[in-house]
């Protein structure tokens, strides 16, 4: 699986400001995302702390794609392209876009600790 993670910045402007990005993402942004092709799943969470640390991230969306070339395709559609026109105009310059691919030689290392 290969995940588009999105994190977003605190607007300028403060509670209100962060309401109306909140609003417009829901009710804009997030429609016009599902259209994508290829995607098979969203999920978008509040960033409520940062362990150890101040943080300035506010929201954090993961969209996953079975692989890579589902994501690119899905990043060359008409939806996401006017996704994306979309959160330049609600989000200039908040949102940093992370590609995650699963890396399950890592998670199994893990699992064994934990086994």
């Amino acid at each position: 699986m290969t995940t588009l993670l999105v994190l977003y910045r605190r607007p300028e402007g403060g509670e209100e400001a962060l309401a109306t990005l909140e609003r417009r993402y829901r009710d804009e942004h997030l429609p016009l995302v599902a259209r994508t092709p290829g995607l098979r799943a969203t999920r978008v969470g509040r960033v409520a702390e940062a362990l150890g640390a101040e943080t300035d991230l506010v929201l954090a969306t993961a969209m996953d794609f079975d692989d890579r070339a589902a994501l690119d395709a899905g990043l060359g559609s008409d939806a996401m392209r006017a996704a994306g026109r979309n959160l330049r105009e609600i989000a200039p310059g908040l949102a940093t876009f992370l590609v995650v691919e699963d890396a399950p030689d890592l998670a199994s290392a893990a699992a064994q600790r934990d086994g």
